[in-house]
């Protein structure tokens, strides 16, 4: 009888999420002011990634 053969074949690597660069995170610009005149800071803040869900790994369709 035949000896049994082992797979060689290697898991797939999931892809980075394309928003992110597969951080989880994105960075947005602060604004301040009213609704009616919206100015943009320099200052930046980290935001959850929606496209992913923070996993870093691209969603799939």
């Amino acid at each position: 009888m035949a000896t049994a053969r082992k797979s060689t074949a290697r898991k797939p690597t999931a892809k980075k999420c394309p928003d992110c660069d597969g951080k989880g995170e994105t960075t947005e610009t602060v604004r301040v002011g009213s609704r009616r005149t919206p100015r943009d800071t320099a200052d930046r803040q980290a935001a959850f990634c929606l496209a992913c869900f923070g996993t870093g790994e691209a969603p799939t369709t």
